[in-house]
Protein backbone atom coordinates (compact mmCIF):
# COMPACT_ATOMS: atom_id res chain seq x y z
CA UNK A 1 0.00 0.00 0.00
CA UNK A 2 1.19 3.12 -1.32
CA UNK A 3 4.84 1.85 -2.05
CA UNK A 4 6.99 4.36 -3.67
CA UNK A 5 10.16 4.24 -5.72
CA UNK A 6 12.10 7.08 -7.08
CA UNK A 7 13.69 6.94 -10.83
CA UNK A 8 17.13 8.46 -10.09
CA UNK A 9 17.93 9.35 -13.53
CA UNK A 10 14.82 11.17 -14.42
CA UNK A 11 13.97 12.41 -10.91
CA UNK A 12 10.38 11.62 -10.97
CA UNK A 13 8.70 9.70 -8.13
CA UNK A 14 6.62 6.27 -9.77
CA UNK A 15 4.20 4.70 -7.95
CA UNK A 16 0.73 4.55 -6.68
CA UNK A 17 0.95 7.22 -4.16
CA UNK A 18 -2.28 9.91 -4.49
CA UNK A 19 -0.29 13.55 -4.28
CA UNK A 20 2.87 12.27 -4.91
CA UNK A 21 4.61 15.39 -5.43
CA UNK A 22 7.49 15.52 -8.66
CA UNK A 23 10.47 16.13 -7.15
CA UNK A 24 14.06 16.20 -9.10
CA UNK A 25 16.91 14.55 -8.71
CA UNK A 26 17.47 16.19 -5.47
CA UNK A 27 14.91 16.18 -4.09
CA UNK A 28 13.79 19.69 -4.66
CA UNK A 29 9.79 20.16 -5.98
CA UNK A 30 9.19 20.42 -9.25
CA UNK A 31 5.81 22.28 -10.68
CA UNK A 32 5.10 20.40 -13.91
CA UNK A 33 1.92 21.92 -14.28
CA UNK A 34 1.34 24.37 -17.46
CA UNK A 35 1.03 28.36 -17.19
CA UNK A 36 -0.42 31.27 -18.82
CA UNK A 37 1.88 34.37 -19.77
CA UNK A 38 0.96 35.68 -16.25
CA UNK A 39 2.47 32.43 -14.57
CA UNK A 40 -0.59 31.58 -12.83
CA UNK A 41 -0.87 27.71 -12.78
CA UNK A 42 -3.11 25.63 -15.49
CA UNK A 43 -4.60 22.39 -15.54
CA UNK A 44 -2.01 19.57 -16.26
CA UNK A 45 -4.18 19.12 -19.54
CA UNK A 46 -4.11 22.63 -20.49
CA UNK A 47 -1.60 23.92 -23.14
CA UNK A 48 0.51 26.98 -21.78
CA UNK A 49 3.04 29.22 -21.78
CA UNK A 50 6.64 27.88 -22.18
CA UNK A 51 8.62 28.49 -19.31
CA UNK A 52 11.33 30.17 -19.49
CA UNK A 53 14.50 27.83 -18.76
CA UNK A 54 16.10 28.44 -14.96
CA UNK A 55 19.72 29.36 -13.94
CA UNK A 56 20.42 30.34 -17.42
CA UNK A 57 23.94 32.71 -16.86
CA UNK A 58 23.58 35.99 -19.58
CA UNK A 59 25.90 38.95 -19.93
CA UNK A 60 24.53 41.66 -18.47
CA UNK A 61 23.63 43.40 -21.30
CA UNK A 62 21.20 40.46 -22.83
CA UNK A 63 19.56 39.60 -19.79
CA UNK A 64 17.84 43.79 -20.43
CA UNK A 65 17.39 43.03 -23.85
CA UNK A 66 15.39 39.24 -23.24
CA UNK A 67 13.76 40.83 -19.95
CA UNK A 68 12.49 43.80 -22.24
CA UNK A 69 11.08 41.80 -24.71
CA UNK A 70 9.26 39.40 -22.56
CA UNK A 71 7.80 42.95 -20.50
CA UNK A 72 7.06 44.15 -23.89
CA UNK A 73 5.04 40.39 -24.76
CA UNK A 74 2.73 40.79 -21.10
CA UNK A 75 5.11 38.27 -19.42
CA UNK A 76 6.44 39.89 -16.38
CA UNK A 77 6.24 36.55 -14.66
CA UNK A 78 8.94 35.30 -17.01
CA UNK A 79 10.55 38.60 -17.20
CA UNK A 80 11.00 38.39 -13.13
CA UNK A 81 12.50 34.66 -13.90
CA UNK A 82 14.98 36.57 -16.32
CA UNK A 83 16.08 38.98 -13.48
CA UNK A 84 15.93 36.34 -11.19
CA UNK A 85 18.82 34.53 -13.21
CA UNK A 86 21.02 38.11 -13.13
CA UNK A 87 20.38 38.04 -9.59
CA UNK A 88 21.45 35.15 -8.71
CA UNK A 89 24.72 34.46 -11.27
CA UNK A 90 26.13 37.82 -11.92
CA UNK A 91 28.74 39.75 -8.94
CA UNK A 92 27.37 40.37 -5.55
CA UNK A 93 27.64 44.10 -6.27
CA UNK A 94 25.20 43.81 -8.88
CA UNK A 95 22.70 41.68 -7.07
CA UNK A 96 20.58 44.19 -5.63
CA UNK A 97 19.85 45.91 -8.82
CA UNK A 98 18.85 42.76 -10.62
CA UNK A 99 16.57 41.95 -7.25
CA UNK A 100 15.15 45.22 -7.29
CA UNK A 101 13.87 44.60 -11.55
CA UNK A 102 12.90 41.32 -10.20
CA UNK A 103 10.54 42.81 -7.82
CA UNK A 104 9.34 45.68 -10.05
CA UNK A 105 8.38 42.35 -12.41
CA UNK A 106 6.85 40.38 -10.06
CA UNK A 107 4.74 43.49 -9.01
CA UNK A 108 3.61 44.30 -12.42
CA UNK A 109 2.62 40.32 -12.67
CA UNK A 110 0.59 40.57 -9.51
CA UNK A 111 -1.31 44.24 -10.87
CA UNK A 112 -2.15 42.16 -14.09
CA UNK A 113 -3.41 39.62 -12.28
CA UNK A 114 -5.81 41.94 -10.35
CA UNK A 115 -4.05 41.97 -6.72
CA UNK A 116 -4.54 45.20 -6.35
CA UNK A 117 -2.27 45.86 -3.04
CA UNK A 118 0.43 43.31 -3.44
CA UNK A 119 0.78 44.59 -7.11
CA UNK A 120 1.54 48.05 -5.35
CA UNK A 121 3.64 47.28 -2.92
CA UNK A 122 5.80 44.92 -5.15
CA UNK A 123 6.23 48.04 -7.79
CA UNK A 124 7.06 50.59 -5.05
CA UNK A 125 9.68 47.94 -3.17
CA UNK A 126 11.39 47.22 -6.79
CA UNK A 127 11.86 51.09 -7.24
CA UNK A 128 13.34 51.67 -3.55
CA UNK A 129 15.33 49.28 -4.34
CA UNK A 130 16.89 50.30 -7.79
CA UNK A 131 16.70 54.04 -6.10
CA UNK A 132 18.76 52.77 -3.28
CA UNK A 133 20.94 50.56 -5.96
CA UNK A 134 21.72 53.84 -7.67
CA UNK A 135 22.86 56.41 -4.93
CA UNK A 136 24.81 53.66 -3.46
CA UNK A 137 27.10 52.62 -6.80
CA UNK A 138 26.33 56.23 -8.60
CA UNK A 139 25.08 54.39 -11.59
CA UNK A 140 22.09 55.65 -12.72
CA UNK A 141 21.93 53.87 -16.17
CA UNK A 142 23.75 50.98 -15.98
CA UNK A 143 23.67 48.43 -19.04
CA UNK A 144 21.75 51.88 -20.27
CA UNK A 145 18.77 50.98 -18.72
CA UNK A 146 17.54 54.28 -16.68
CA UNK A 147 16.89 53.46 -13.32
CA UNK A 148 15.04 56.75 -12.65
CA UNK A 149 12.72 56.23 -15.08
CA UNK A 150 11.68 52.98 -14.27
CA UNK A 151 11.49 53.99 -10.45
CA UNK A 152 8.55 56.52 -11.80
CA UNK A 153 7.27 54.66 -14.07
CA UNK A 154 6.78 51.39 -11.05
CA UNK A 155 5.27 54.12 -8.37
CA UNK A 156 2.98 55.42 -10.97
CA UNK A 157 1.75 52.16 -11.77
CA UNK A 158 1.54 51.45 -8.32
CA UNK A 159 -0.62 54.39 -7.85
CA UNK A 160 -2.78 53.74 -10.94
CA UNK A 161 -3.23 50.47 -9.84
CA UNK A 162 -4.68 51.71 -6.33
CA UNK A 163 -6.80 54.05 -7.97
CA UNK A 164 -8.49 51.67 -10.58
CA UNK A 165 -8.69 48.52 -8.14
CA UNK A 166 -8.46 46.48 -10.74
CA UNK A 167 -6.08 44.59 -13.36
CA UNK A 168 -3.84 46.30 -15.83
CA UNK A 169 -3.09 44.95 -19.69
CA UNK A 170 0.75 44.14 -18.48
CA UNK A 171 1.78 44.31 -21.91
CA UNK A 172 0.43 47.69 -22.79
CA UNK A 173 1.54 49.16 -19.23
CA UNK A 174 5.07 47.61 -19.23
CA UNK A 175 8.19 49.70 -18.47
CA UNK A 176 10.82 50.77 -20.96
CA UNK A 177 13.87 49.85 -19.25
CA UNK A 178 15.89 52.16 -21.24
CA UNK A 179 13.70 54.98 -21.58
CA UNK A 180 11.59 56.06 -24.47
CA UNK A 181 14.59 55.33 -27.22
Amino acid sequence: MGDTTSDATSGTTSGDTAGARDRDGEGRARNARPRDGLGRPLPYDADGVARQPEGVVRAPEDTVVEAQALLDEGKPFHAHEVFEDAWKSGPDEERALWRGLAQLAVGLTHAARGNVTGGARLLRRGAGGVEEWAALTGREQPYGMDLAGVAAWARGLGDDVERGGGSVDAGARAPRLRGTS
